[in-house]
């Protein structure tokens, strides 16, 4: 029965490897899909598609949450509204409130530092490092052991390629733990807003059209990257100039018309198509149901709180948007399982394959270490639900940067080489910025207030799951309420002094000796858990190195198999540079509707309310209903296509766009996306911008499992409404004179 459950997401890959448009593959695997390419009529050439160092995919950017493109020579880059919130925020007020009112710099000198934690990521090298990385590890070594070997390989290869500052580098596993490759990329440290829209624009629909469509939303921002005057990456200086970026994407202004092809290309952050069908279960019966349940929570508080404080409100914008999109992400997974079951058609997919493997005793090599991979699964999952609650009861951010800072102290005692990743020397900059942002993201009120409401659902759990360590150093006791918590709670804030950048900054470079004397009383509860916390770390990391012991034999397995079809597979998302290719298409959401790829000015301007979150400017609907829409309006008179008879269901052309006459707004492709693709360019065969991918239909949710090609869409920005506003709505002609834009 092992044996069976461990191939589960096999049929994903071998039903749909190749079919419709899955896929979201590494750029060195675009040569083999040259036939899927011509037949999207894309005329870019897998092979140039490959090459990291040409256009178009040296104008592709990474922002590390986020993707984005370069598209003009002077370091000018565009990416969605939410992906900029932060840079927004960080410079918004409650007096000055750009995340309402928008922002437009009219020349170079306008712009706004994004925040100190902001980069931009240009990656110039993928490198294949497997032998590097795990070529001479022993197999009866322990998960640890395995782990820390893997860890120490990683850091030796990051050092060596991190010879020059400039750059970021990273080992990053691929097909879970089967592969590793090393990621060179080329770090830029100054980012500047250049222009947003106003949140009635870049958050039109808000959270209730979130993951919905027909979307109306301009989700897209402006930033732009600087260097020093020697063209170096440097941090943030008013004597920075802007950088000049070898390539830059061509916009074309003409967009795009449904049935053509589209290439799409960013970092997708992670998907799960290759987990076992038991992992699905553990995800939609526990995992997602505990996460929606805290999500809701946190935002739940930061809205009571906010709108009694517009301070709040401004600091915190950008956190309830992060929870409210992961929470209504979450459900929509939850409410997709139930649709579609999954789970049953990863089982059979499982047995499947193992009926393959069993067909051929040469193939018994892919069980002997992967049948041990359900039980480690399982201690995985328990770890899950033992470490969850203690997790939550320590979301308060002035505790999580005790913690940290305690952690750091703790591993500069250690030569460089030995120190865990995230603390080493190459990791300060990054500390010293993430500290320094919390001074506008950051408030003693809501912090207490988010922290004691996890605090009592720990409280509530069964002592098991209960931490001695942190009762103590919090004298709690089971059924304490919220209220009681509180009062405990506040009394510590006035005499911490990490409530201010400067205090917590301080703390970088001090000894572990110099925190156990300290009185501050959250680096004391922070000293509390400590030893705690490095228990769950050792058997998490034992855990991990189990998995990398046998999930790749798993994932070989899953390749065999393909290899014997012709069809290569793609690994699992991982945040690293990842291209996919579609159509401009609709899609039958359910019986009797269908949604067209395409929606309108027209359509925006009927949703209109006036009231938050339907509330279009009224300078776009005068410059709409002035007939301002020259150079952008879409008119497509082409009657329903019929099909002639006879023809096969899915050979059937689908019905085209009738009598479309508007600004088009936002479009439907076929493109296989996850989170961390926000902000990805969307380009022509020709690689020409038209558009940017900003989000997915709520029926799609579930392709972060599953990708389900007749309903599966992502949905994007057209460029054609990003051009129409700058020009006729905000005035940002000096961007679209910098542009290069064709038609």
């Amino acid at each position: 029965m092992k044996a069976i459950y461990l191939l589960s997401a096999v049929a994903l890959s071998l039903s749909f490897s190749i079919k419709a448009d899955e896929g979201q593959w590494q750029p060195h695997q675009m040569p083999e899909l040259q036939q899927q390419l011509t037949e999207k009529g894309i005329s870019i050439s897998g092979k140039q598609l490959a090459d990291l160092s040409q256009y178009p995919m040296n104008a592709i950017v990474g922002l590390g949450y986020c993707s984005a493109s370069f598209v003009s020579p002077q370091g000018l880059v565009v990416t969605n509204h939410h992906c900029a919130y932060n840079a927004i925020q960080n410079n918004s007020s409650k007096d000055n409130n750009l995340i309402s009112s928008g922002f437009l710099a009219k020349t170079q000198a306008d712009e706004l530092p994004a925040g100190p934690q902001e980069r931009l990521y240009i990656t110039e090298s993928v490198t294949d490092v497997t032998a590097e990385v795990i070529g001479d590890l022993a197999d009866d070594i322990s998960g640890e052991a395995r782990y820390q070997a893997i860890e120490a390989n990683r850091k030796a290869l990051i050092k060596s390629c991190e010879a020059d500052p400039n750059y970021r580098c990273s080992v990053v596993s691929f097909h879970h733990g089967l592969e590793f490759f090393q990621i060179k990329q080329l770090m830029l440290q100054d980012v500047r807003l250049v222009y947003a829209p106003s949140q009635a624009i870049g958050n039109f629909g808000g959270s209730i059209d979130n993951f919905e469509y027909p979307r109306h939303t301009g989700d897209y921002t402006f930033l732009r990257a600087y260097v020093n005057k020697e063209g170096k990456p440097a941090p943030y200086s008013v004597d920075n100039v802007p950088y000049q970026s070898k390539n830059y994407l061509k916009v074309n202004a003409s967009g795009v018309r449904q049935g053509d092809g589209i290439l799409l290309a960013g970092y997708p952050g992670s998907t799960s198509r290759y987990r076992l069908a038991n992992e699905i279960e553990f995800a939609a019966k526990w995992q997602y149901p505990a996460l929606v349940k805290t999500y809701q929570q946190i935002i739940s508080t930061i809205e009571r709180l906010s709108e009694q404080d517009p301070d709040l409100e401004v600091k915190y914008a950008a956190t309830v948007k992060s929870y409210d999109n992961r929470m209504k992400k979450l459900q929509g997974l939850l409410d997709g399982f139930k649709v579609t079951d999954i789970h049953s058609i990863k089982a059979n997919n499982e047995q499947a394959l193992l009926d393959w493997i069993n067909a051929d005793s040469s193939r018994n090599q892919y069980k002997e270490s992967i049948n041990s991979l359900q039980s480690v699964i399982a201690a995985q999952h328990a770890f899950t639900q033992q470490t969850y609650y203690f997790e939550t009861a320590k979301r308060s951010d002035l505790l999580k940067a005790a913690i940290l800072l305690y952690r750091l102290a703790q591993e500069s005692q250690k030569p460089d080489a030995e120190r865990d990743m995230g603390y080493q020397q190459r990791d300060l900059a990054m500390i010293k910025s993430r500290l320094a942002r919390m001074e506008r993201s950051f408030a003693a009120k809501m912090d207490l207030a988010i922290w004691s409401e996890q605090l009592a659902e720990y409280l509530a759990q069964p002592d098991a799951v209960r931490v001695p360590e942190l009762d103590a150093a919090l004298n709690l006791k089971a059924g304490m309420s919220q209220a009681e918590i509180s009062a405990k709670l506040v009394k510590l804030y006035p005499s911490s002094e990490l409530t201010s950048t400067v205090g917590r900054e301080q703390w970088i470079g001090k000894a572990p000796a110099d925190f156990v004397a300290s009185d501050d009383p959250f680096i004391r509860i922070a000293v509390a858990i400590a030893d705690k916390n490095k228990a769950l770390e050792k058997q998490e990391k034992e855990l991990r190195g189990q998995l990398l012991a046998v999930r790749p034999a798993y994932m070989q397995a899953i390749i065999a198999y393909n290899k014997t079809l012709g069809k290569p597979v793609y690994p699992d998302a991982n945040r690293t540079l990842r291209i996919t290719y579609g159509s401009v298409d609709g899609y039958p959401a359910k019986d009797g509707v269908y949604k067209t790829p395409f929606t309108s000015v027209k359509g925006l301007i009927a949703k209109h309310t006036g009231v938050e979150p339907f509330n279009a400017p009224q300078s776009l609907m005068d410059a709409y209903q002035a007939g301002q829409t020259k150079g952008y309006f879409y008119q497509d008179l082409a009657a329903d296509t019929k099909p002639s008879w006879p023809c096969r269901l899915f050979d059937c052309p689908k019905p085209k766009v009738r009598a479309f006459n508007s600004v088009p707004v936002n479009f439907l492709t076929s493109a296989d996306t996850t989170g961390g693709n926000s902000g990805s360019a969307v380009m022509n065969g020709k690689g020409e911008l038209v558009g940017l991918n900003f989000d997915s239909t709520y029926e799609s949710i579930t392709k972060d499992w599953y990708f389900n090609p007749e309903i599966t869409r992502a949905i994007h920005v057209d460029i054609r409404y990003v051009l129409w506003l700058m020009q006729y709505v905000d005035g940002a002609d000096n961007l679209l004179a910098e542009m290069d834009i064709v038609k």
